[in-house]
């Protein structure tokens, strides 16, 4: 008979409850729709399994040491203010014009304002909730329809039945939006948030959009369960910018998926940088002809940090191409899992797909685990990948400081040109600016 060792911890479930979920709901005086969406969701949660790492995509990823304590509980109202947010990411993306911009603190709504320029455009940027309640027809279309589904995994359809906050962006047909849109998920206490961003480009439509999830540092664990859903109808184009510095404390469990119909593009851009440990799945579905996706991301984890980012590309229509570029850093005994997959279905011909991993080591306990990979099921396509981990390179070090550079500024040019060329892709300057001063704050730490 079997024996459990000694100290070992099982894969348990977090305490929410059905009553958790009936609480949210009524608390936001939800619609009948969207109540039964959220215990269907429930029920199928109470179904599924905890991931553990028996199975295949969570097999690196061992969260059993998560106190569930503190980090089930749902955070409850704190009374803080837009204020709470750091200055530097409550600033306006371009120049001095705001154009959308929204923030939760807590899972509290404590900012939404809207330039008029978008709003005259129809477009639509709000809260969730408020969004499920005036425009119905389309979230209801879209939420966990087309992109993240509840059947993903527990987590996802935890996110389905629980999310206690969300953004839903929506552009119009036709409409190219010159000023970009902005979210944050602010956290200050420990517990759990759960929170969704829907975003939904009609046909023809364009936006530039950034959200950004940080917290405080927190003495004890806290998690954060999320979805991320981006729907881009025919001819669409999104460039959207996904950056998260979680304090200490924090285990981020996402789903994040893009579909994308014919001609439409979608340039999509992420950042790792904090967080006790982070698993996110990403995936990008192209699934009309001519459409095109780029996947580009760049992540440093210090200390003990574990992120493990599960990548997929999907092609699922003919003449589509992928692109795909994550860098990242390491430091102490930090350990990264980059996972990548590109599919290609039965009759997509044509489909140019391509991946990179590329890590860099700046000591010698750190570790980085590669695992790129192909599923080719069409017989005319270009599908390629690439993969390099290595240490930071002495002999470039010592060049550098043979001409009277300090050993630490010398780390901070070679880390910074290594990142040059995913944070190039990043639209906003100042955005730019505070991801190498996130880089220059790890480097120092």
């Amino acid at each position: 008979m079997a024996t459990r060792r000694r100290g070992v911890r099982d894969f348990v479930a977090p305490p929410f409850t059905r009553a958790d979920v009936e609480a949210v709901s009524a608390r936001f005086n939800e619609p009948e729709w969207l109540r039964e969406m959220r215990l269907n969701a429930w029920d199928l949660y109470e179904s599924l399994p905890m991931p553990t790492t028996q199975d295949e995509a969570w097999r690196r990823t061992d969260y059993r040491h998560i106190n569930w304590e503190t980090a089930g509980t749902l955070v409850p109202a704190t009374g803080s203010g837009f204020e709470a947010i750091p200055e530097a990411n409550r600033r306006p993306l371009l120049g001095d014009d705001q154009g959308a911009m929204i923030a939760f603190v807590d899972g509290e709504c404590v900012h939404h304002e809207v330039n008029e320029a978008l709003a005259s455009q129809g477009v639509i940027f709000m809260d969730l909730h408020q969004a499920a309640a005036e425009h119905a027809d389309l979230v209801k279309e879209h939420l966990f329809t087309h992109a993240v589904l509840p059947s993903a995994d527990k987590f996802a359809a935890l996110n389905a039945a629980l999310w206690t906050h969300g953004v839903f962006l929506y552009v119009p047909r036709g409409k190219a939006v010159s000023l970009p849109a902005h979210s944050i998920f602010y956290n200050t206490q420990t517990g759990a948030t759960l929170g969704h961003i829907l975003v939904v480009l009609d046909e023809g439509a364009q936006i530039d959009y950034l959200h950004e999830s940080l917290s405080t540092d927190m003495a004890q664990d806290a998690s954060y369960v999320g979805a991320t859903e981006l729907i881009l109808k025919d001819g669409a184009n999104l460039r959207f910018v996904n950056l998260q510095d979680w304090g200490d404390g924090m285990f981020e469990f996402s789903h994040q998926r893009a579909r994308v119909s014919n001609d439409g593009q979608l340039d999509w851009v992420t950042g790792q940088m904090g967080g006790k440990l982070v698993k996110a799945f990403m995936e990008i579905d192209l699934d009309g002809k001519g459409s095109w996706g780029r996947m580009s991301g760049v992540y440093f984890p210090a200390g003990q940090q574990f992120f493990d980012l599960d990548t997929q590309q999907n092609h699922n229509a003919p003449n589509t191409t992928s692109d795909l570029l994550y860098k990242g850093v390491l430091k102490d005994k930090a350990h990264t899992v980059w996972q990548g997959m590109i599919k290609a279905l039965p009759g997509a011909q044509k489909t140019d797909g391509f991946q990179a991993n590329r890590n860099m080591l700046m000591s010698d306990d750190a570790r980085a685990d590669s695992i790129p990979g192909l599923e080719i099921q069409a017989d005319d396509v270009r599908c390629t990948h690439a993969s390099a981990t290595g240490q930071i390179e002495e002999e470039l070090l010592f060049y550098l400081m043979a001409r009277g550079i300090p050993r630490k500024d010398a780390e901070k040019l070679v880390v910074d040109g290594f990142f040059v060329p995913v944070l190039d892709r990043i639209p906003f300057e100042n955005v730019r600016e505070r991801m190498m001063a996130y880089i220059e704050r790890k480097l120092l730490a």
